[in-house]
């Protein structure tokens, strides 16, 4: 098993965020990650992305070209990355800010209403991980528990009060996932 991940956003989305968990997590399940952040020097607005590998065999190069999947927080992501979807593969995009659907019929786009949703849960900020539950959804790559044992360890005690809107978020991206794709 070999996942190839890009993930792209606006700086201040959580794309890093997303990233590092997986990562993280991938490492705790005993698996071969690399990461590799991509992003301009403003702190938020600014373009921002990563490249993530998890694999059950060691990784020759931490740059993902042709991605298993590609997660596009925005519209410039779409536009920017989803020629880099291998065909056959995912494309997640966050609906609530993209205004329109992937140009290419040879992969399987699935659109996650990622701020609407974090919205019902009561966090807007909640809409990256929104994004995550999908690829977890749809992958199987990482469980859950991975990503909330790392969670957990990144919020600390002051704000493990939001661990359990995180955990709805990872649900509810994950759910609207599965049920696109059938």
């Amino acid at each position: 098993m070999e996942e190839t991940l890009i993930i792209a956003g606006f700086g201040g989305q959580g794309v890093q965020l997303i990233g590092q968990l997986l990562a993280k997590s991938g490492m705790m399940e005993g698996k071969f990650v690399s990461f590799l952040p991509s992003y301009g020097p403003e702190m938020r607005g600014g373009n921002s992305n990563c490249n993530v590998i998890i694999a059950d065999e060691p990784i020759c190069s931490p740059i993902v070209s042709q991605a298993s999947c590609v997660m596009a927080l925005n519209r410039p992501s779409l536009d920017k990355f989803e020629p880099s979807v291998q065909e056959g593969q995912t494309l997640l995009v966050n609906s609530s800010l993209v205004d329109k659907k992937a140009a290419r019929s040879d992969i399987q786009a699935l659109y996650i209403p990622a701020n609407e949703i974090a919205q019902e849960l009561g966090n807007v900020r909640v809409a990256n991980m929104v994004m995550l539950g999908a690829y977890l959804g749809v992958s199987g790559s990482i469980q859950v528990d991975s990503v909330m044992e790392n969670l957990r360890e990144m919020f600390g005690e002051r704000r493990a009060g939001l661990l359990p809107v995180n955990r709805e978020a990872i649900e509810r991206g994950a759910a609207c996932a599965r049920e696109q794709r059938g």
